[in-house]
C-alpha cells in the first residue's frame, strides 16, 4: 500500500498504542479482567495485530500498569492504577512480592504465616520487608474478630470487612458491651410499645378490683380479715415500684392485629433515632433480635414476620424493673428467680388469701373473683 495514498490508514507507533489500550481499559470498574480476545474488541490495536497486542500487554506489564493473571487456564490482565504502579517501582523483588500477595488479598486482610507460605520468604527477610512497607504507609497491621492474637495485614487505604472488624458491636476488634445493652434496651422498648395496649388506673375504662369479697359467703369475722389482707396487699409497693393498684395494665392486642414491627420497620426506627454512629442494616439486628429471643424477651410471629414482647418482660420494661434498667436484657429463668414465673400470672400464684383457699372454706376456687377477673381479661 502506498503511504502517499490518503485513503491509506494511518500508521500508530506501539507506544501510542499503549497508551491508547491502557487508557481505555482504565475505563472499566478496577476489578475488570480483560482476556486476549476482549483486548482486541476494544479496536485499539490496529487489525487486530497480535503480534503489536503482545508488545503493548508485556510493556504494559514490566511498568507494572497492568498485572498478569490466570483465570479458567488462560491468561488475562487486570489494569493496575498508576499511583498503585509507582509504588511497585520504588520496592525491591522481595518488597513487591509480598505487597501484591497483601494486594491480593483485598479487604479481607492476609495472616502472616499465609504471606510467609505464599511468598517462600525467610523469616527474617518477611518481617523486614513488612516493617518496610509499613513504614512508607503502603500497608497496615488489623486485628480481626476471630483471631485477634493473629498478626494480619491489609493495604493501608482500604477498610477492613464486616466478617474481620464484627461490625458495628465491635470497636477495633472488642465487643462494645455497652452499645450492645444500649441497643438491646431501646429495641426491647420500641417492641413492646408495638405488643401491648397499656391501661392505667386513670382511664376512664379501667375497672379496679373490688375490695369487697361480695361473691363469698363466709362469717362475718373472716370476711373483715380477708378484706383487710387483701386492701394491704393491694396497697404494698411491688417489685416495679408503686402499689399494685396504681400499676398500668397489659391488654393484648386482638387477634389479627398487624401491628408487630418487623425487622425492616425496626431497623428504619433505629436508624432515625440517632442512637447508633452508624447506619444499622437488617442482618446486624437480626442478630440483635436474636439476643433478645433467646433470653426469652422477644418472640418471633414466622406468619407476619412480627415480633412481639413476652409479657413478663414487657410489665419489667414497663414499671422500670431493676433487670430492666440495670441489665436491659434478662432470661426467664433471671425473671422467675427474681420472683416472676408462670405461676405469677396465675391468681393463686399472687392471690394475698390463698392460706383461707379450701374446697368449702370461706375462700375456694368455685367462687374466686380473681379468677372471674384474670379470665376476662
Amino acid at each position: 500500500m502506498d503511504p502517499a495514498d490518503p485513503t491509506a490508514p494511518a500508521t500508530v507507533s506501539p507506544p501510542e498504542t499503549k497508551n491508547a489500550l491502557y487508557a481505555r481499559c482504565a475505563s472499566f470498574p478496577s476489578e475488570t479482567i480483560f482476556s486476549q480476545d476482549d483486548l482486541l474488541e476494544l479496536d485499539i490495536i490496529p487489525n487486530k495485530n497480535l503480534d503489536l497486542l503482545l508488545q503493548c500487554t508485556k510493556k504494559l506489564t514490566q511498568e507494572g500498569l497492568f498485572k498478569l493473571l490466570s483465570h479458567e487456564n488462560r491468561a488475562v490482565w487486570r489494569v493496575v492504577k498508576k499511583e498503585d504502579a509507582q509504588k511497585y517501582r520504588t520496592l525491591s523483588a522481595d518488597e513487591a512480592l509480598v505487597y501484591s500477595l497483601i494486594e491480593s488479598a483485598g479487604r479481607e486482610g492476609v495472616w502472616s504465616r499465609i504471606l510467609r507460605s505464599k511468598s517462600g520468604l525467610h523469616m527474617t527477610v518477611m518481617t523486614r520487608c513488612l516493617k518496610t512497607l509499613e513504614g512508607k504507609s503502603y500497608i497496615k497491621q488489623i486485628k480481626t474478630v476471630k483471631f485477634p492474637n493473629r498478626k494480619t495485614y491489609m493495604l493501608a487505604g482500604l477498610q477492613p470487612s464486616e466478617d474481620v472488624t464484627g461490625g458495628p458491636f465491635y470497636t477495633d476488634g472488642v465487643l462494645d458491651d455497652e452499645f450492645v445493652h444500649q441497643m438491646a434496651k431501646w429495641t426491647e422498648r420500641f417492641i413492646v410499645g408495638r405488643s401491648w395496649y397499656q391501661r392505667s388506673p386513670s382511664d376512664p375504662h379501667h375497672q379496679p378490683r373490688t375490695t369487697k369479697l361480695s361473691s363469698i359467703h363466709h362469717k362475718p369475722v373472716a370476711k373483715q380479715q380477708l378484706e383487710s389482707k387483701r386492701n394491704a396487699a393491694l396497697e404494698t409497693p411491688s417489685r416495679h415500684g408503686g402499689s399494685r393498684a396504681q400499676q398500668k395494665e397489659l391488654l393484648p392486642f386482638p387477634p389479627g392485629y398487624t401491628g408487630y414491627p418487623t425487622i425492616a420497620e425496626i431497623t428504619k426506627a433505629i436508624n432515625t433515632s440517632g442512637l447508633s454512629p452508624v447506619v444499622m442494616k437488617e442482618v446486624e439486628m437480626k442478630q440483635l433480635l436474636d439476643i433478645l429471643i433467646w433470653d426469652g424477651r422477644v418472640e418471633e410471629n414466622s406468619f407476619t414476620g412480627g415480633y412481639k414482647a413476652v409479657r413478663l418482660a414487657a410489665l419489667a420494661v414497663l414499671h422500670g424493673s431493676k433487670r430492666a434498667e440495670d441489665d436491659g436484657a434478662g432470661s426467664a429463668a433471671d425473671a422467675a428467680i427474681n420472683g416472676w414465673s408462670a405461676l405469677t400470672e396465675a391468681p393463686c400464684g399472687r392471690c394475698p388469701v390463698l392460706a383461707f383457699c379450701e374446697e368449702g372454706g370461706p375462700v375456694n376456687a368455685r367462687t374466686c373473683e380473681y379468677f372471674a377477673e384474670w379470665l376476662e381479661v
